[in-house]
């Protein structure tokens, strides 16, 4: 029973810190918590010395809690990693005492919108599970209200035609970036997945695998330029991107370092990620279908791939709009501009002159 008067459970096992059971005692919420706390399911972290109710107490009761634990290991690892921000920062003050000017106030630490973002919807996980469970004597969500802020809707930046060209161009057949490049256009593996590929995923003329974050299965036809690639790799090797001396990548690793292929390339504005958006797009572009797209990244649902065939869909109608507009096809006008635009440089170059 808690300062409150309110009876708590908590699971205790010697060396694991103790495992606060959610719902009325026998309740499925109870028996679900309780049998992952018994299968060792909890993160064996140090007893905790935050005060009740704290900002601090709180993330150390949701990283033991089903819900964290259920999470794949690389988003676990990068909420920790945030958690652990916001329990430096605002750690010590009580979770009930939080406004939502609080919460504004605390986004404002943050540089940019995205980050900022980030702060309100962890604040608002940590609130939401603290009314669930009856903890921290929550009785609303102050980080609902947290006006947010604008981000670029694109997001990373997604690579155009050329820049892949330029990519390839640049890093030969034979080289690691190409690779790891034509990997990720052939399969939409995220930098998670690509750099657990290897001769396993290969299966006659196809490569399967399946997504760490979905947990959805993705099954492809290799594509020649890939076959060409994979041709000079040793078929003793497990992965197909490693270190020199071959030890795997870690994700945030690998992404650095595509990272640094990319600015070698003369495309420091360009990832891996934003290879992936770019051949969704191509795809898109082709007149691929929302399932289509979906199946290459190997999302859940097709509400991703809608995102992409909606954006080439509108370029392609404003196309047609345009022409009937001015009774010729937009490649005719488009191209009479070039000539037209050509022509004005010249006769500015030629009266600056003459001048």
């Amino acid at each position: 029973m808690d300062r409150h008067g309110k009876v708590r459970w908590r699971f205790r096992r010697k060396g694991r810190a103790d495992v606060y059971l959610p719902g009325p005692y026998g309740s499925a919420e109870f028996r679900t918590a309780y049998e992952a706390a018994v299968a060792g399911a909890a993160e064996p972290v140090t007893r905790s010395n935050s005060s009740y109710g704290t900002i601090a107490w709180l993330i150390e009761n949701y990283l033991r809690s089903p819900k964290h634990l259920n999470l794949s290991d690389i988003r676990r690892k990068t909420i920790r990693r945030e958690l652990d921000w916001l329990r430096g920062e605002v750690g010590q003050y009580q979770a009930g005492r939080i406004e939502t000017r609080h919460v504004e106030a605390i986004m404002a630490r943050k540089a940019g919108p995205t980050a900022a973002n980030t702060v309100k919807k962890n604040l608002s996980m940590l609130f939401n599970f603290a009314i669930k469970y009856s903890l921290a004597d929550l009785k609303h969500n102050p980080a609902k209200y947290a006006d947010r802020r604008k981000e670029n809707p694109d997001g990373y930046h997604t690579w155009t035609e050329a820049e892949i060209a330029q990519f390839l161009a640049f890093h030969q057949p034979g080289t690691k970036p190409r690779l790891a490049a034509l990997l990720m256009m052939n399969t939409g593996a995220a930098r998670q997945d690509v750099i657990r590929l290897g001769w396993q995923n290969i299966e006659g003329d196809r490569i399967r695998y399946r997504r760490h974050k979905t947990e959805i299965g993705g099954d492809y036809p290799i594509l020649p330029d890939l076959a060409d690639e994979l041709r000079q790799v040793p078929a003793d090797r497990m992965l197909f991107l490693t270190h020199g001396e071959g030890r795997p990548y870690k994700p945030e690793t690998f992404g650095n370092w595509f990272k640094d292929q990319c600015k070698a390339a003369g495309l420091p504005h360009c990832s891996a990620h934003g290879l992936r958006k770019g051949q969704a797009t191509r795809i898109a572009e082709e007149g691929g279908t929302e399932l289509e797209v979906m199946s290459f990244l190997a999302h859940a649902t097709p509400k991703e791939g809608a995102t992409y065939t909606k954006k080439a869909g509108r370029a392609k109608l404003a196309d047609r709009g345009l022409s009937r507009v001015s009774g010729v096809k937009a490649e005719q006008k488009l191209s009479n501009l070039s000539d037209r635009l050509d022509n004005r440089t010249a006769q500015h170059h030629e009266k600056k002159g003459k001048s």
